[in-house]
């Protein structure tokens, strides 16, 4: 009866190794990347007789629309220093985007 058993193990392996253990992983030469930041977009949010359209926390433009009982069935929107009146809500939506983005690429004249 010279034979050596193992112990008997419970569900798991044992791994016999030569390797010493390991604490802590060695220190990276160079920083970790960090994981790029998304842009964010802007949206369209409904309110009560209003539809804004919202970067983060600021409003870019509006499309109102007039008192229930009275409302004429024009959309007048509004965005930076353009405003004007459609039809519909979809064609009032497509002007203050537009209007943002005219705006967002027109440079300041007389600013300081």
């Amino acid at each position: 009866m010279g034979v050596k058993r193992a112990p008997p193990s419970r569900g798991r392996a044992i791994l016999y190794t030569n390797a010493p253990a390991m604490g802590k992983m060695p220190a990276r030469e160079e920083p970790m990347p960090k994981p790029a930041k998304k842009a964010k977009q802007a949206f369209w949010e409904r309110g009560y007789l209003a539809h804004g359209y919202w970067l983060g926390k600021e409003r870019l433009g509006q499309v109102k629309l007039g008192p229930k009982k009275e409302w004429d069935g024009i959309y007048r929107w509004h965005a930076g220093s353009h405003s004007g009146e459609s039809a519909t809500l979809e064609e009032a939506k497509r002007a203050v985007e537009q209007a943002v983005l005219v705006g967002a690429s027109q440079l300041p004249l007389f600013e300081k």
